[in-house]
């Protein structure tokens, strides 16, 4: 899966999207204008009945244009004026990120210090993946009223991304089946569906808006339909308007539930197909689609507010409608046809609830889930080119360092990460330093700017953080990043404050140190107000100063020897032939961690084919001369988080 041509795929799907809902809003607008038109002439009939001939018990109306300008432009502008004024405000009510819409659904946040053995083991297979993906972990939701086994992710980036499953998912997936499903919706936040999901909603939304406003006419008519006689006449036409809403209404979301099947089916079998590749276990999601078809009520929602976000979820939700035309999902049949062509047809009956407490996975104070190694190629290490193929996809062996990393880390760590109170002291840790007298420093800033509490917590973590290899920092991070988003606005500034002064303890800031600010800053920006970049630059020129100043700072990262620096950029900028003649190799103060943070804060608001060249190029950099050092590594991986670009951990060493 190529994380780029993913990303181009949305975009164009986007496009298409647009397409389709202007040809949608059209036919609601033509239906509005026929209907409009047979009112006013059953109006205009009825209100000439003074000059029927007296001896006639009936009477002729008018006859009335088909073509009427005037008519046309009033029942547009008013229709696009109530669809596009709806669909604006279902996207800005979803806007806030995925949070939103599972709490729409009536989805319940996770506890990370859950003692319950399900969410635990949801937790961890979520944890897995996201550090396995090089992304934020999400959020994680259960949808408690939910029997059905269903699933789904949602959100605007990777960064304000969540998961959400329902109670029977929860319940009655074995591990590797819970796996396999939340494999497939990693597959949609990596490939950019969640946005499109969100779009699509909107548009749906606003199309059936004129349904929904008939229904409320016809409501009030019911409820108010006692009134005097004189009101009669007022009554017929509410009456009749509200019919025809509806019935508009209806033929609008007719159209609207084809574009969202339509946009939603295909999109399934690869998001199946890429679950199968992250975790080489096609027995995982294939016994969830089984269980699923072997259920009696299989992945129903009974949620109202769930039939907005249908296309969201693993399974169909609800019983598609005019011969599966309005099916969001492929059959299930199909889709395990797909993944297993031996599949019998037979269908499972899952459990009450599946024996979480025989289940070993990574989750404190419980062993690692014993696993077979996944294959790894042979020879050297990644290649600039093998770098860049594994940016937005997770592998087997991915999951599995992943796996390992957590059971490595010490669970008073892990235990602190998911901590809104611990996640901050945490990062104070991460930063002490090995020189005595600059971590007394350092400890004396703690006690002064966060309190006593916070200097206890800190020294209850020290001998955690001192079996921590310095490759396991960032991951922990990322397990952080969640809680640290919970923590209340007033106090985003005393923490950035106070890293500040832990890093300026020694006078010198690290790649680590930069990454972590770096990250932090980001994340913490994103959950006060979700991250949408509005993309502003489309000519590598304009931003051709920012990029000589990535491939500058990772160049001098790589080597202390000057012309093993030159090397490494040239390597770079030779990736960039649009731009030969306008980058330079900056001096290490010119293109230090100041510089480099501006640098990519114009940058993100770059297209994905900019950002694209210059990631292929920063990795052909690092990979220079043949060693991928740490702080290479994590430099890298921030530059890429900062893009939101996602790429999985990298493994320092010799580079291909």
């Amino acid at each position: 899966m190529d994380f780029f041509e993913a990303q181009a795929r949305a975009h164009r799907r986007t496009h298409r999207l647009v397409v389709l809902f202007i040809l949608a809003v059209g036919a609601t607008i033509g239906a509005s204008y026929f209907a409009t038109i047979f009112l006013l002439g059953q109006m205009s009939g009825r209100s000439s009945h003074h000059r029927y001939d007296q001896d006639e018990t009936d009477y002729a109306a008018p006859a009335q244009s088909l073509w009427q300008p005037d008519v046309l432009a009033i029942v547009a502008g008013g229709t696009i004026l109530v669809v596009g004024a709806a669909a604006l405000f279902k996207w800005s009510e979803l806007h806030s990120g995925g949070a939103a819409v599972a709490e729409m659904v009536g989805g319940r946040k996770v506890d990370p210090h859950t003692t319950d053995l399900h969410e635990r083991r949801l937790l961890n297979v979520v944890e897995e993946m996201a550090i396995a993906a090089g992304i934020t972990v999400p959020a994680v939701y259960v949808l408690d009223n939910e029997a059905g086994l269903n699933a789904f992710a949602a959100g605007l980036t990777t960064s304000d991304a969540i998961v959400a499953v329902t109670r029977g998912t929860l319940q009655k997936l074995s591990r590797d089946e819970l796996q396999g499903v939340i494999g497939h919706e990693f597959s949609h936040i990596l490939n950019g569906d969640m946005r499109m999901n969100l779009r699509l909603t909107a548009v749906i939304f606003g199309i059936f808006v004129l349904t929904i406003i008939g229904r409320g006419l016809l409501r009030s008519m019911s409820f108010g339909g006692r009134g005097r006689r004189g009101d009669n006449k007022g009554a017929a036409v509410m009456l009749a308007a509200g019919v025809v809403l509806l019935i508009v209404g209806f033929i609008g979301y007719f159209f609207g539930r084809l574009i969202q099947a339509a946009v939603s089916r295909q999109r399934e079998f690869l998001a199946d197909a890429s679950s199968v590749q992250f975790t080489r276990n096609p027995g995982g999601i294939t016994g969830a689609l089984k269980k699923i078809g072997g259920f009696a009520i299989g992945g129903s929602i009974d949620t109202e507010k769930a039939a907005q976000i249908g296309h969201f979820f693993f399974a169909e939700a609800f019983t598609a409608g005019f011969s599966g035309l309005w099916a969001t999902h492929p059959p299930l049949g199909e889709r395990i046809l797909a993944i297993d062509p031996q599949f019998d047809g037979k269908f499972v009956e899952p459990p009450e609830t599946v024996d979480v407490a025989h289940e070993s996975f990574v989750a404190a104070g419980l062993a690692p889930r014993p696993r077979s190694p996944a294959p790894r190629p042979a020879g050297p290490g990644p290649s600039p080119l093998g770098i860049v193929a594994t940016i937005g996809t997770l592998s087997a062996a991915n999951v599995a360092d992943a796996q390992d990393l957590l059971s490595a880390t010490p669970p008073r760590l892990r235990e602190a990460a998911r901590s809104p109170t611990e996640a901050p002291v945490l990062l104070y840790g991460l930063l002490l330093d090995d020189d005595g007298a600059v971590r007394r420093k350092q400890l004396d800033s703690v006690s002064s700017h966060a309190g006593p509490d916070a200097l206890r917590i800190l020294q209850e973590l020290e001998p955690s953080l001192g079996q921590l290899k310095p490759a396991h920092k960032l991951p922990l991070l990322q397990i952080a990043l969640p809680a640290l988003r919970g923590l209340a606005a007033e106090s985003v500034q005393p923490l950035m404050a106070t890293l500040d002064e832990l890093v300026g303890a020694d006078g010198r800031t690290s790649a680590f140190e930069f990454a972590l600010q770096k990250l932090v800053r980001c994340s913490l920006a994103a959950g006060q107000a979700p991250r949408s970049v509005i993309v502003q630059i489309y000519s590598f020129n304009a931003v051709a100063a920012e990029i000589s100043v990535v491939l500058s700072a990772l160049a001098h990262a790589s080597s202390n020897d000057a012309a093993a620096a030159t090397e490494a950029f040239a390597a770079g900028a030779g990736q960039l032939k649009l731009l030969e003649g306008r980058l330079a190799l900056l001096a290490a103060e010119a293109s230090g961690f100041a510089q480099l943070d501006a640098a990519l804060d114009k940058l993100a608001t770059a297209s994905l084919p900019i950002k694209q060249r210059l990631i292929t190029a920063a990795a052909h950099v690092v990979s220079a001369d043949g060693v991928l050092l740490v702080a290479e590594a994590e430099l890298l991986r921030t530059v890429s988080a900062v893009l939101d670009v996602p790429m999985p951990p990298l493994a320092p060493g010799e580079a291909a």
